[in-house]
């Protein structure tokens, strides 16, 4: 194992992660503004999108989950190595449990990528690093996430990913005219280190 030292756990290959802040209104609204995204894991009727209910969901994202970030494309400031956000590119978050049954160890992780910046390996990143940050840093055992049946783009994700399908919801929700399954992936810790250990990479630190 390698010896730890002091890093910067909030970036991966090519982004980076950062807080949630009050100059993100615009840039959440437009991801909840997208209704065919939303309409792909939202499981309420799709309603136009308010700036009243985005601001509520990044307060959300700041302040109520496990770990809520702004995943960025970063840059190198002038003469310094430091990176600094230059675009934004999505939201990435892992659930906070409640206290009384936070001792299970397990989260649900969700992502929303913009539109202009989609089919290009962002979310896959993205999801990669939250795993790594949920048995690395987080200590958790447990990580899930659900899809729709007619979402098939998110269910080969995940798959490729390497999350495994454990059941299916069947008729769970009513879109478009008929009813569809909810299909519920998760990844357990022991999982994720086989993955990395194939890939030849520990997990123990990211980019240095």
């Amino acid at each position: 194992m390698p010896a730890t030292k002091p890093f910067n756990p909030f970036r991966s290959e090519r982004l980076i992660y950062r807080a949630v802040e009050d100059r993100d209104d615009v840039f959440v609204n437009a991801i909840q503004a997208d209704a065919e995204a939303q309409s792909g894991s939202s499981y309420g009727p799709l309603r136009p999108e308010s700036t009243k209910a985005s601001n509520v969901f990044k307060q959300h994202v700041a302040e109520k989950c496990l770990l809520g970030a702004l995943i960025c494309l970063p840059r190198s400031s002038s003469g310094s190595r430091n990176f600094v956000p230059e675009e934004k590119v999505g939201i990435i978050c892992l659930k906070a449990n409640p206290p009384h049954i936070a001792h299970h160890r397990w989260t649900d992780i969700s992502i929303d990528i913009a539109r202009e910046h989609r089919g290009k390996g962002y979310g896959s990143e993205a999801i990669r690093w939250g795993l790594w940050y949920a048995f690395q840093m987080a200590g958790l055992h447990r990580v899930q996430l659900g899809a729709f049946s007619f979402n098939e783009g998110a269910l080969k994700l995940y798959e490729r990913l390497g999350f495994k399908e454990e059941g299916r919801q069947r008729d769970f929700m009513w879109f478009n005219g008929g009813w569809h399954d909810h299909v519920l992936f998760s990844m357990l810790e022991d999982e994720w280190r086989e993955t990395q250990k194939k890939a030849g990479d520990p997990g123990l630190e990211m980019v240095e």
